[in-house]
């Protein structure tokens, strides 16, 4: 067999080399593992708490704000009180409160709304979805970083 040859080079031709890996593998991992029992738990919610498609979609407000409010609490634990290993965070934070909390289903629900002749119920849904997902982190985090500052002190 004979090899191409490069004809300015007057060498056999080589694959480029592949760039090794960069370490990345096992937080897609994680992340892909945790997001599946984040989407996993939220439509038990949905099975447990259903909502009619014309209806307010209080299950998926509750759902995005509960989220929102383990958000704070978690990063204000990994961040301030604990050491934790390196796949935690991608893990549990992007995964499962990722997989968990649900700006496709969010945006839906709006759009249903709307399409069933209730845009206002649509546009207060909207803000109070966005307001209480503000608000349950940033409370959730305060009282977090309180407690840890009360037990340390």
């Amino acid at each position: 067999m004979c090899e191409p040859v490069d004809p300015v080079i007057r060498e056999p031709r080589t694959a480029p080399a592949r760039p090794r890996a960069t370490g990345q593998g096992p937080i897609v991992a994680v992340v892909s593992l945790g997001g599946g029992i984040g989407a996993a738990a939220r439509y038990g919610a949905s099975l447990i708490w259903p909502t009619a498609s014309h209806a307010f979609p209080w299950t998926t407000l509750m759902v995005n704000t509960v989220g929102c409010a383990v958000v704070g609490v978690f990063m204000v634990l990994i961040t301030d009180a604990w050491a934790v290993h390196r796949l935690v965070r991608p893990f549990f934070g992007t995964g499962v409160l990722g997989g968990f909390t649900t700006f496709s289903t969010y945006a839906v629900d709006i759009q249903r709304l709307a399409m069933h002749g209730r845009p206002t119920v649509a546009l207060a849904y909207l803000v109070l979805t966005l307001v209480s997902a503000l608000v349950a982190v940033w409370a959730a985090a305060a009282v977090t970083r309180r407690l840890i500052s009360w037990r340390t002190s």
